[in-house]
């Protein structure tokens, strides 16, 4: 931890803990040889991999079957400029019949994705990096 930036390096572990307390999130991906962002819903499974609802019928969900992808979700508090943030990249995989395999719909970002519609697209982490941005140092005073 470097309190001169106030940054302190977060665990796998931890990241995965921290992306739990979240419902929204951001998955980055490659759309016309370009980087896409789009916010989706997600959780985080007990095997740790990450499950996205998104709506089936657009481009993202396409996109996001059998590539390489990067998701990110922070939570960080304006008023103490406290907070973490963590990023993860993996291969994603559209859940064929995921009803069947015992994954009930998500809840979705606003708008509403309705569950007949939603595809659930899930990432396996490859790589998951973190950081807390911890509060500033007050230098002490001497009189």
């Amino acid at each position: 931890m470097d309190r001169d930036n106030r940054v302190e390096t977060l665990s796998e572990a931890e990241c995965l803990r921290l992306l739990g307390t979240v419902p929204i999130g951001r998955v980055v991906y490659t759309e016309h040889a370009l980087p896409a962002v789009r916010p989706v819903a997600f959780e985080v499974g007990p095997d740790g991999r990450l499950l996205l609802a998104l709506d089936a019928g657009a481009a993202v969900a396409r996109a996001l079957d059998g590539t390489v992808a990067a998701f990110q979700a922070d939570r960080l508090d304006p008023v103490t400029g406290t907070g973490w943030s963590v990023l993860v990249h993996g291969r994603t995989e559209t859940v064929r019949d995921a009803v069947a395999h015992g994954h009930p719909p998500l809840p979705a970002p606003r708008p509403t994705v309705p569950a007949r519609e939603q595809r659930l697209v899930r990432l396996a982490p490859e790589l998951v990096s973190g950081h807390r941005l911890l509060p500033a140092v007050r230098p002490v005073r001497i009189s």
